[in-house]
């Protein structure tokens, strides 16, 4: 799993991961994710077209990241889940608790309302 980082226009941060959110994967950025999504206030979308598989694990990692958001009066928005991480993620109600948006333009306008 990879993660990597960047500024965006309007005071965006873009986090991107790459690889299958499984237990190794999740281990490896579970870290970086949480210092990049929890220590201060930001408006965070985090771009999961290259993630292939999603298990519990990474699932515990992306909501940890969103919470440490709101506790903090950030957002953070996940966009371009694949269809089979997307099936995974409505079936575990993660839409019911983080916003999912289909791509980058709809995460940036779900960060600015």
């Amino acid at each position: 799993m990879k993660m990597d980082s960047q500024p965006l226009d309007g005071g965006i941060t873009l986090i991107r991961l790459d690889g299958r959110l499984d237990i190794e994967g999740a281990q490896t950025v579970d870290q970086p994710f949480t210092y990049a999504t929890s220590t201060h206030p930001a408006r965070i979308a985090v771009d999961l077209s290259d993630v292939s598989f999603v298990a519990s694990i990474g699932i515990r990692t992306l909501l940890s990241g969103a919470r440490g958001q709101a506790s903090r009066g950030g957002k953070l928005v996940l966009f371009g889940a694949q269809p089979m991480v997307r099936r995974v993620l409505h079936t575990a109600g993660v839409d019911q608790l983080l916003v999912l948006c289909d791509d980058l333009d709809a995460a940036r306008k779900a960060l600015t309302d």
